[in-house]
């Protein structure tokens, strides 16, 4: 499935966005345009590990190709501008064999995020896994650049979930898009998306995403992934990754279907981040995306980053898709 945005996440644990100053950019849907690792579920236990892992300054998530001996190795080491192509890659354990084991997160046995580095074209993916742990799916690419492929995954062999990252170029001349302003309203297919909640960094917050449609509240909104509502938040710069998932879940008997998702999120630098909501409603998934500062907007706007760092990339792919 695939959406367009018009305007407008680190799984392990650490638990990020943006805030004071927070906004977002509205977005849209299919055929036009228009925010780092563990995950957060909105249960306690979750919570306690994003915080403890955000104050011990723990790495975040999607930064690393490799940890604790587990690695990331593309197969695909080139994508091609223009259309959709096979993506394949590895995940290499301590023992040097591909993981064919995974403990599922998410009603997944892994998520995989890729994005071009200026923070467009984002897609939500779940690959499918061969008997020799290679894992493959359909990668959407319509401009050149460097693209950043974060996957999310719990081996069975770990009490807890790892995110690595890796770039994969599409060649091309790159023409970087300009990170889009923050507001507080994303509009995707006829939804509008309204986000309450302002963050500090270092400070546990919580944020609403309000959905509605032609004006009316959405109560019925429909579980995807086993959630009503999954945010991932990317920090521009270096991508940190955050996935996290909200307050309740679907049929506990206290959350309702809409029009609230609510997520409970902590921030660990001042930056600008840029949050992609899904949510799923009359069968379809959908992405509202928004630009969000933690800090002061003043201070916290990049004067430059990769997206002004020459890399083979060329036009500007607007698309989400979901796999």
């Amino acid at each position: 499935m695939r959406t367009s945005i018009k305007m407008g996440g680190y799984v392990a644990g650490l638990a990020a966005i943006f805030v004071a100053a927070l906004g977002v950019g509205g977005a849209v849907g299919s055929g036009s345009r228009p925010a780092p690792g563990g995950h957060n579920a909105g249960h306690a236990g979750d919570r306690r590990e994003a915080d403890a892992v955000a104050g011990a300054g723990t790495t975040p998530g999607g930064l690393q190709v490799a940890q604790d001996g587990y690695r990331l190795a593309p197969v695909t080491t080139s994508l091609t501008p223009g259309g959709t192509s096979a993506f394949a890659f590895r995940l290499i354990g301590p023992d040097g064999r591909p993981v064919t084991d995974y403990t599922p997160t998410h009603d997944k046995n892994l998520h995989l995020i890729a994005v071009r580095r200026d923070l467009s074209g984002f897609q939500h993916l779940h690959p499918a896994m061969a008997d020799d742990g290679t894992w493959t799916t359909p990668l959407a690419v319509e401009a050149a650049g460097q693209y950043r492929l974060i996957a999310d995954f719990q081996p069975a062999a770990r009490a807890e979930a790892l995110t690595l990252g890796v770039d994969v170029p599409a060649p091309g001349g790159y023409e970087p898009r300009p990170l889009p302003a923050p507001a507080r309203t994303a509009v995707v297919d006829g939804y509008t998306v309204t986000l309450a909640g302002d963050l500090v960094p270092g400070t546990g917050s919580t944020l609403t995403l309000t959905v509605s449609r032609d004006g009316r509240p959405v109560t019925d909104l429909q579980p995807h992934l086993a959630a009503y509502g999954h945010l991932v938040a990317l920090r521009d710069g270096d991508l940190a990754y955050l996935h996290v998932h909200p307050e309740g879940a679907p049929g506990d008997g206290r959350t309702p279907a809409g029009p609230d998702i609510t997520f409970h999120v902590q921030v660990p630098s001042a930056g600008a981040y840029r949050l992609f909501l899904d949510f799923q409603h009359a069968g379809t998934v959908r992405t509202a995306e928004f630009t969000a500062y933690a800090g002061d907007v003043a201070t916290t706007r990049p004067p430059t980053s990769p997206r002004s760092t020459p890399s083979p990339s060329a036009g500007h792919d607007t698309g989400h898709t979901h796999g």
